[in-house]
């Protein structure tokens, strides 16, 4: 049996761990918030491995960030053809992964300044217009400008009861917060999509 590659690796192995413990403590208490001592005690390193590693608490995030959309790229297919489904696997990944919204949210509070770029945001971009390019390629259309509001309705269509689970218990009531509640809501948000696009 082979080794593990974390045992011949401990730089990978302390890069991940100190991944890990980021984005649990990012998730709660966003960039400023967060402490690298808090950090660095959940992964069980000294804290100047995070200078020494990442640059900076900002950079640390920003890295976060970025692996978090990797892992949605990786389990979500392009919407091409089948948007109503595209929109049930958003729900479903976001359902399961509501730290990355909530990362997302924090993203959105720390780089609000209109002239604020993203780091790495040219590849944001040109991940946004492949799925616009899928989506519309898929309905037969050119992927202009309302093909893209369309990708952007549907990404948040999927992320928002994961954004505000208090205001689907009080719309819809308790059973939102259930398992049949929250399969109610998926196959609601997926038909609602079926109809727009049919439209």
């Amino acid at each position: 049996m082979s080794p593990r590659k974390d045992a011949k690796d401990p730089t990978a192995a302390t890069k991940a761990a100190l991944l890990e413990a980021a984005r649990t403590e990012f998730a709660a208490y966003g960039v400023a918030g967060a402490r690298v001592d808090r950090i660095a005690e959940r992964a069980g390193v000294n804290k100047e491995r995070i200078y020494g590693h990442f640059g900076s608490k900002e950079k640390l995030f920003d890295t976060v960030i970025k692996t978090a959309l990797d892992e949605v790229a990786a389990a979500v297919a392009m919407p091409g053809k089948d948007p109503e489904e595209y929109v049930g696997n958003l729900f479903d990944f976001y359902s399961t992964h509501p730290d990355l919204v909530r990362l997302l949210m924090w993203e959105a509070l720390h780089y609000r300044g209109e002239d604020d770029l993203l780091p790495g945001q040219e590849l944001r971009v040109d991940k946004c217009r492949s799925k616009t390019e899928s989506l519309a390629e898929g309905l037969g259309r050119e992927p202009d400008a309302s093909v893209a509001r369309m990708v952007f309705t549907l990404v948040g269509m999927a992320m928002w009861p994961t954004v505000m689970p208090q205001l689907a218990r009080i719309t819809v009531g308790e059973e939102a917060a259930t398992p049949e509640g929250r399969e109610a809501l998926r196959e609601h948000l997926m038909a609602f999509v079926r109809a727009a696009v049919e439209a």
